[in-house]
């Protein structure tokens, strides 16, 4: 048997794997975050740095000198993993103070928004390491010099990085405790919202095999409700189905009484004489009782046959057949009946009529229709079976016919007509039930002629 496992597994399953994908884009996005704020704060201090350098810039002799405090380079100090660097370029661009070959402002760099002085920041690689730089423009306005200063301080990037690091850790391990408190509560919560489940369960499992009664909604939450209505119906269902059954035993079993008895008391009877034109009258009495038992006891078999076909019908064993086929070999089969009873069976079927059925319930109801039809039909009477394009089938016959008040009862079982009451009853129940198995349409008509004219309307099998 293949587990499935249970439904409280499988939600959390479900609800875990959801929280795994919102912790991932949550760790992207709180990674993200965390190191802008850190650029925030670190490009906070590179200006600051870069300002302190310009407090110590000073003119001498027509030249840009520098006097860096200790301060300026000294704002990174407290951090092991970060260095700094800087360079005063004059407005001449010549660097007067500071390391060589620091990085420069790219074209595409602008002046930031975030402070209100002439400043860009960018990122660079110096000294085979990635930096982070700050250049500030600064106006020089001396006697005997004017321009525009630049002083450049850059930053490696490991504080950053360590800085984005502790905050992610922080943000993930938080999320993580709330994801794991979320999945207990969800535990918790999912245990509580089955436990209507588990009542209905526990109510099943104490009824009796043969207990339907319908089970009761009282106290159950909306979303089971569908379900237990569904059980109710399908317990109906089977009821029904029962409750047909043992009426159909019932009646199978009055209807073979009667013969039965009728045949061993003609028995007893012939025993009791010596004559042997007695004994060959018995015997013959037998055979036709006999041949009426057997009749009897093939439509009770057909009738149970038509549950295993309906059932095969329904789980897709239906076959693509054509109906005018199986009338005409049906009807070459029963030529030889009718033709010793002494009824003309005609076939009208012009072209092939595909339906979809099952083959051995459309010969058994044909073979009824057909049986019936030559059982009421008088000596040099007729008899049509007619298949018309539409997907329709007609059995005609000139016999005695059926009143019309009685159309709809002759489809119950042992039910006989007042004109044609000769049978079992059992023909065209067995009709019925194979044309509500196949989902087709059956109806009674009077015939020209005055007998029966019993029309079948199926659905017509996809091209």
């Amino acid at each position: 048997m293949i587990k499935s496992g249970s439904l409280r597994g499988r939600l959390l399953r479900r609800l875990a794997f959801l929280l795994a994908i919102i912790l991932l884009i949550s760790s992207f996005t709180a990674y993200w975050s965390a190191r802008r704020a850190a650029d925030t704060a670190y490009d906070r201090t590179l200006l600051a740095s870069a300002r302190a350098v310009v407090a110590g810039l000073y003119s001498e002799d027509g030249h840009l000198s520098a006097n860096i405090p200790y301060i300026a380079l000294d704002s990174f100090a407290y951090d092991s993993e970060g260095r700094i660097y800087y360079q005063v370029i004059d407005p001449a661009g010549v660097v007067v103070s500071g390391y060589d070959n620091l990085p420069g402002p790219p074209a595409t760099a602008e002046l930031t928004r975030d402070y209100p002085a002439l400043a860009r920041f960018y990122d660079a690689e110096y000294l085979n390491q990635g930096v982070r730089v700050v250049s500030l423009m600064q106006p020089v306005s001396e006697p005997d010099l004017r321009g525009m200063a630049e002083i450049r301080v850059a930053e490696t990037q490991g504080a950053r990085e360590r800085l984005a690091r502790e905050l992610l850790m922080g943000t993930l391990l938080r999320m993580g405790i709330l994801s794991v408190t979320a999945l207990l509560l969800v535990w918790l919560a999912v245990s509580v919202a089955l436990r209507p489940l588990d009542t209905l369960r526990a109510r099943l499992a104490v009824r009796n095999s043969d207990e339907l009664k319908p089970l009761p909604l009282e106290g159950m939450p909306r979303e089971l409700r569908p379900l237990i209505n569904t059980l109710n119906q399908f317990n109906a269902r089977l009821r029904n189905l029962f409750e047909r059954q043992s009426q159909f035993i019932a009646d199978a079993s009055h209807e073979l009484r009667t013969p039965l008895a009728t045949l061993k008391a003609r028995v007893e009877l012939g025993l009791r004489s010596s004559a042997p034109e007695v004994w060959q009258g018995t015997l013959e009495a037998t055979v036709q009782s006999t041949d009426k038992l057997t009749h009897l006891a093939n439509q009770l078999l057909s009738l149970a046959r038509i549950e295993s076909g309906a059932r095969a019908i329904l789980e897709g064993g239906a076959q693509r057949l054509d109906l005018s086929e199986l009338a005409r070999e049906l009807g070459m089969a029963m030529a030889p009946l009718a033709h010793a009873k002494g009824v003309a069976l005609a076939l009208e079927a012009e072209a092939p009529v595909w339906v979809m059925g099952e083959p051995t319930l459309l010969n058994e109801l044909l073979s009824n229709l057909l049986d019936n039809a030559l059982a009421h039909t008088q000596v040099n009477g007729n008899v049509i079976l007619r298949v018309l394009p539409q997907g329709i089938l007609e059995v005609e016959d000139d016999g005695p016919g059926i009143p019309v008040h009685e159309y709809q009862r002759v489809f119950a079982r042992f039910y006989r007509t007042t004109n044609r009451g000769k049978g079992a009853g059992l023909g065209l129940a067995i009709v019925g039930e194979i044309c509500r198995a196949h989902q087709a349409r059956i109806s009674l008509h009077q015939a020209v002629s005055g007998g029966l004219l019993v029309r079948v309307e199926f659905a017509l099998a996809e091209q």
